[in-house]
């Protein structure tokens, strides 16, 4: 019973080559159903975030106080008030009745044969036979099937229909309680460098706040909703056949979806202009409206993943900052051990081409190049050669004496001295490698590749400056004699 979804294995190789559908609000709604509280008290916050509702706008939208609207304090119940009123009172199975599934499901077919004529000038505005829409009407209710695709009814009959069924819902589409919501959206606008308003709409705030406010719509609502807005935004994409743009579909519909019910124009008159632009920008923006923001889905994910869930997108923010690896997703905790996988491998491989480096040097022969390679490692600290069999400090090398004397003792006996010094220095020193270090390595070569005959011109020279310095000393002693 806590599982949070099921898996079948099919054993059909003909649906294996099927596409995987995932909705990327599935914890969303899954925390819609379980935990309606939790799910309100989320989105609600957040719609404070970006707009602003004083205390009693709070609870109406909360549903804690009735909603207070345009005229209803209003003494003057006019003809039309009165007119509406008495239309609501003959409640039908469909028409006149509060949203269910059952009339979605019928005003669909509506909307569904509306799709395949959206060409018809004047759709929406022109109006159908009022017998043919009567017949249609009683078919609808009493729920029959009906073949719209006949040619017994013409698509001005089924718009003008479609416009009467939501004109007769007990409150409009958008529901009472979200009137002030929707007027305090169509208020956001951008502010200057100085922080002051502008007359600019902010579209990224007004697109957010209304993904908001049509997450927490009844369910019935919000699903006739989206077919309205999707085909709106259809028909005023072929405007230039209907002639019908995306303001004109407002002005037709914006009295049955977000006016509230048994007002009239002069009720609204300060607020009407806000109300038709409102629906306007729904139309145009229809097609991502009705996705959950992106920290909502976080949000309602780490609910029931993650160990914590968070309430704000302020909140989600968090997850990216260096000191709170609690809270990161399950994907940048896998990327990041995957990462420090990678960088121990990398810097595994990068020891042993070290080592392998560091022995290279210390068994070439003792050269002026091999002392300036060594010089070379020495010079640069930050890098240290890795090996554990290298020794950790350097033997004591003994000081050179500057005398006279010091010179005879080092050129007479210059060859136990070297292999003195050679037997001492058999352990290598910790070095220390660098990119320059390396490129000066590949040009030396290895010793396996020196010549021989350079090895021993090498030595040749040295038993010949050993002569030449005995020489000079011996002649030194008799001109001194």
């Amino acid at each position: 019973s806590n599982a949070i979804c099921n898996f079948v294995i099919c054993n059909d190789s003909s649906l294996r080559s099927q596409p995987i559908i995932f909705n990327p609000d599935f914890f969303v709604e899954k925390l819609r159903h379980e935990k309606p509280e939790v799910f309100t008290e989320l989105v609600v916050s957040n719609i404070t975030r970006l707009i602003d509702l004083p205390g009693a706008e709070l609870a109406q939208l909360m549903g804690e106080e009735d909603p207070k609207l345009p005229g209803a304090n209003s003494t003057a119940s006019g003809f039309f008030r009165s007119l509406m009123s008495l239309k609501r009172k003959e409640k039908g199975v469909v028409f006149g009745s509060p949203l269910t599934e059952e009339g979605i499901a019928q005003v669909s077919q509506l909307i569904e044969y509306l799709h395949k004529n959206l060409r018809a000038e004047g759709l929406f505005r022109v109006p159908g036979n009022s017998i043919r829409q009567q017949i249609l009407k009683d078919a609808l209710n009493s729920g029959t099937d009906i073949d719209l695709d006949s040619g017994e009814f013409h698509s001005n009959d089924v718009a003008t229909l479609l416009k009467m069924f939501l004109g007769e819902l007990p409150e409009p589409l958008l529901t009472h309680k979200h009137f002030h919501a929707h007027l305090k959206i169509a208020d956001l606008t951008l502010f200057d460098e100085k922080g002051n308003k502008t007359s600019t709409p902010d579209k990224e705030r007004q697109i957010e706040a209304l993904q908001l406010l049509f997450l927490i719509l009844p369910a019935p609502n919000r699903s006739l909703l989206k077919l309205l807005l999707d085909l709106l935004y259809q028909t005023a994409k072929k405007q230039d056949k209907n002639k019908m743009s995306a303001h004109n579909l407002a002005l037709m519909f914006a009295p049955h979806i977000l006016w509230p019910r048994n007002v009239t124009a002069n009720d609204l008159q300060e607020n009407i202009t806000k109300l038709n632009s409102g629906v306007t920008f729904m139309i145009k923006h229809s097609q991502k409206l009705f996705k959950a923001p992106v920290y909502i889905r976080e949000c309602a994910r780490l609910h029931y993943l993650g160990s914590r869930a968070h309430t704000s997108k302020d909140d989600l923010d968090l997850l990216t900052s260096p000191g709170s690896k609690e809270l990161q997703p399950l994907k940048s905790q896998k990327r990041s051990r995957l990462d420090s996988c990678h960088q121990e491998e990398t810097q595994q491989r990068t020891e042993e081409a070290l080592k392998e480096l560091f022995r290279h040097v210390h068994n070439m022969p003792d050269s002026a190049k091999k002392k300036k390679l060594i010089r070379q490692f020495n010079k640069h600290p930050t890098a240290l050669t890795p090996g554990s069999d290298v020794p950790s400090s350097p033997a004591p090398r003994r000081t050179r004496s500057r005398s006279f004397s010091g010179l005879i003792k080092r050129k007479v006996l210059g060859t136990p001295v070297i292999l003195e010094r050679k037997s001492r220095d058999s352990t290598p020193e910790p070095v220390r490698v660098s990119k320059e270090n390396v490129q000066l390595l590949q040009k030396c070569g290895s010793p396996a590749h020196t010549p021989q005959a350079k090895l021993k011109s090498l030595e040749g020279q040295k038993e010949e400056s050993c002569r030449r310095m005995r020489a000079l000393l011996l002649s030194k002693d008799s001109s001194s004699l």
